[in-house]
C-alpha cells in the first residue's frame, strides 16, 4: 500500500469513525472518574456560529451540542431513540403527529422551566424566524410542520401536515436541541453569538471565528441515558480555540498545550501516541463523500456517463493514497454506519474497461488529446466543492486523474463554503462534491427528493419518488428500511450520486483526556469526559 499522502499541506484535516480506536480517550485503568479542571480543545475550523439550529460544519457542532438538550436522543451503537427531555413520546398512527411528554424539573441556564410552549416557540422560530436560509438541515427536519399544541405545561403535540416518520430521530439531532424563550424571541444573527440551552455546559464567552468557552452548569440531572454521567458534567470548563495548521495542533497535544485537537491525521498519530494520547475515530453515518451530478445540462444529462463514472474511480486508491487505513472507501448511497444501510459495493468496484465499454457503446469516441466527444460535444465538466474536509482537493484530483484514464475531463471547481452553498441552491454547477451526516435515511429524501434539495435538477423517477416519499409514512421500522433500501438502489443504478469515501472523525486526545465519546451522529459529547491528573 502506497504511504498516505502528507497532502493536506497546511491544512490538513480529515474526520474518521472508526471502529478501531474508537470510543473514549484514556486508558483503560483510568480509575473512577474525577470532577474539575479545564479541557482546552483545539479546532480545525472556526465555528460558523453559537446557535446549534443554524450549524452547518462538524467543528460548529462540537461547541453547540454542549449548551443543549433534545427532546429524544439516539443510541450510537443500536441506533435506537432514546428518552432525554421527554420521558416518553407518542407517534400517531398516519405519523403526522408527535406527543412528547416531558420531564419536569428541567431548567435552561437561565433558570427559566422547559415547558411545552417551549418547545412550540422553538419550532415556531425555526420555520417563521429563523427559516431555511439560515438553517437549511434544521428546517429539512421540520418541512411540512403545521404547529405545536400545548397539551399542558409538560405535554407538547407537533403536528404535520403529511406523514413524516422522520421527525422522532430529528428531534434526537443537535440541530433540533432546545433553547430558552428567551433565544427564540431574538434574531437569527443575534442568536449567533450566543443561545441559552438546557445542557451541562452554557456559554461563558463566545468570540465569533476565534474561540468559545463553556462553563459547567450545576443541577443538571436530566441527561440522556445514553451518557454514562447521569449528574453534572465532570469538567469545570471547556475552551475551544482555532488552529487551522494540523502540524500545530498536533504539537499543542504532544506538547501539554492542549487537550484534545479535532481532524488528526493518520501521518499524526505516532506523535500522538508517543505522547501517551490516543487517535479517537469513528465513521459518519449519512451520504458518504461522492459526485452529484447536475443532470439537466452538459455531458452529465447522458446517463451512460454517469454509469462510467461508477466504474472508474478506484475508491481504493484513494484510500491508500490520499487517507490512510483509518478511512474506508464508499460501499453505497449510504456510508455503512447508517441505519438501514444497504450494501452496493458490487456495482462499485473499479474497472475501466466497463467504464471505457459503456461510452464506447453511447458513442462517446476519444479525440486527439485522449477525451472523447460525441456529436461535437467534449465530454468535460466541472465539480463545485469546498474544502471543508482538508482531503477533498486532493481526492478529487486523483479522481481527475483515474477518469482521465477512461476519457473523462473532470474540471475542479473550487469554491468557498458559502458561495458552493449558493451555486447548490441555484444549481449552477455540473457537478458538486459534499458529504452529508445523519444517522437516518431520510437523508436522502431530502436531499434528492425532487420537492427537496434535489441537486441533481431530475425530472420525476416513479420508483425512486415513491420509495422516497413512502418512508416518510411508514411507522413500521421494518417496511421502513425496506423502501430506504430501495431508494439507495434507485439513486445508484440512476447515476444520481458517484460515492468516493467514506468521512470520518479523528480526535486527537492527550493522555489526561479520558471518556471523551460520540454521539450517533458522530459528533463529540463532553458530558461524560473528565481530566485525568488533574
Amino acid at each position: 500500500m502506497k504511504r498516505p499522502l502528507a497532502l493536506f499541506g497546511a491544512v490538513a484535516a480529515v474526520t474518521t469513525l472508526a471502529a478501531c480506536g474508537s470510543g473514549s480517550g484514556g486508558g483503560d485503568q483510568a480509575g473512577p472518574p474525577r470532577p474539575g479542571g479545564t479541557l482546552r480543545y483545539g479546532l480545525s475550523q472556526a465555528p460558523t456560529c453559537a446557535d446549534p439550529v443554524q450549524a452547518q460544519t462538524n467543528q460548529t457542532v462540537y461547541v453547540t451540542r454542549q449548551v443543549v438538550d433534545s427532546l429524544v436522543d439516539q443510541d450510537p451503537a443500536t441506533g435506537e431513540i432514546k428518552p432525554w427531555l421527554a420521558d416518553t413520546w407518542q407517534v400517531g398512527p398516519d405519523a403526522k403527529s408527535f406527543t412528547f411528554h416531558l420531564k419536569d424539573g428541567v431548567t435552561f441556564s437561565d433558570g427559566t422551566p422547559l415547558t411545552a410552549d417551549s418547545v412550540r416557540k422553538n419550532l415556531d422560530a425555526l420555520v417563521h424566524t429563523i427559516g431555511a436560509a439560515k438553517a437549511s438541515l434544521a428546517a429539512s427536519y421540520v418541512a411540512g410542520y403545521v404547529g405545536t399544541t400545548v397539551v399542558d405545561p409538560l405535554t407538547a403535540r407537533v403536528d404535520f401536515s403529511a406523514p413524516d416518520a422522520q421527525f422522532l430521530q430529528a428531534a434526537s439531532t443537535p440541530q433540533l436541541g432546545l433553547v430558552s424563550d428567551a433565544t427564540t424571541a431574538k434574531s437569527a444573527e443575534d442568536r449567533c453569538q450566543g443561545v441559552i440551552g438546557s445542557g451541562p455546559f452554557s456559554y461563558a464567552e463566545y468570540k465569533q471565528g476565534a474561540s468559545a468557552t463553556l462553563v459547567k452548569r450545576t443541577g443538571y440531572h436530566w441527561g440522556s441515558p445514553v451518557f454514562g454521567n447521569h449528574g453534572d458534567a465532570y469538567l469545570d470548563k471547556i475552551v475551544f480555540t482555532v488552529i487551522p495548521e494540523s502540524g500545530v495542533r498536533t504539537g499543542s497535544v504532544t506538547s501539554g498545550q492542549l487537550d484534545a485537537v479535532s481532524d488528526a491525521l493518520p501521518q499524526d498519530a505516532p506523535q500522538i501516541e508517543g505522547a501517551g494520547g490516543k487517535v479517537l475515530t469513528v465513521s459518519n453515518p449519512g451520504i458518504p463523500f461522492g459526485i452529484g451530478p447536475n443532470i439537466s445540462r452538459g455531458a452529465l444529462r447522458d446517463p451512460a456517463v454517469r454509469t462510467a463514472l461508477r466504474t472508474a474511480i478506484d475508491r481504493k486508491e484513494l484510500i491508500d493514497t490520499v487517507l490512510g487505513p483509518q478511512f474506508k472507501p464508499a460501499t453505497g448511497t449510504l456510508a455503512s454506519k447508517t441505519p438501514a444501510y444497504v450494501d452496493l459495493s458490487a456495482r462499485l468496484g473499479y474497472d475501466p474497461d466497463a467504464a471505457r465499454r459503456t461510452l464506447d457503446a453511447a458513442g462517446w469516441v476519444p479525440g486527439p488529446d485522449g477525451i472523447r466527444v460525441k456529436d461535437g460535444q467534449r465530454l468535460s465538466f466541472g465539480v463545485l466543492f469546498a474544502p471543508v474536509f482538508d482531503g477533498n482537493q486532493a481526492i478529487l484530483e486523483l479522481v481527475q486523474q483515474q477518469v482521465r484514464k477512461v476519457g473523462i475531463d473532470l474540471q475542479l471547481d473550487k469554491e468557498a463554503s458559502n458561495v458552493v452553498a449558493a451555486r447548490q441552491l441555484s444549481k449552477d454547477f455540473d457537478a458538486v462534491y459534499f458529504n452529508l451526516t445523519r444517522a437516518d435515511g431520510d437523508i436522502l429524501r431530502t436531499t434528492f427528493g425532487i420537492d427537496q434539495q434535489n441537486y441533481n435538477a431530475r425530472g420525476p423517477i416513479p420508483a425512486l419518488d415513491q420509495a422516497l416519499t413512502g418512508e416518510l409514512g411508514s411507522t413500521d421500522a421494518a417496511a421502513r428500511a425496506k423502501l430506504i433500501g430501495d431508494a439507495q438502489t434507485s439513486i445508484l443504478d440512476q447515476g444520481l450520486w458517484v460515492p468516493t469515501i467514506e468521512l470520518s472523525q479523528a480526535i486527537g486526545t492527550a493522555a489526561t483526556v479520558v471518556d471523551l465519546k460520540f454521539e450517533a451522529s458522530g459528533r463529540l459529547q463532553f458530558h461524560d469526559a473528565w481530566l485525568r491528573g488533574k
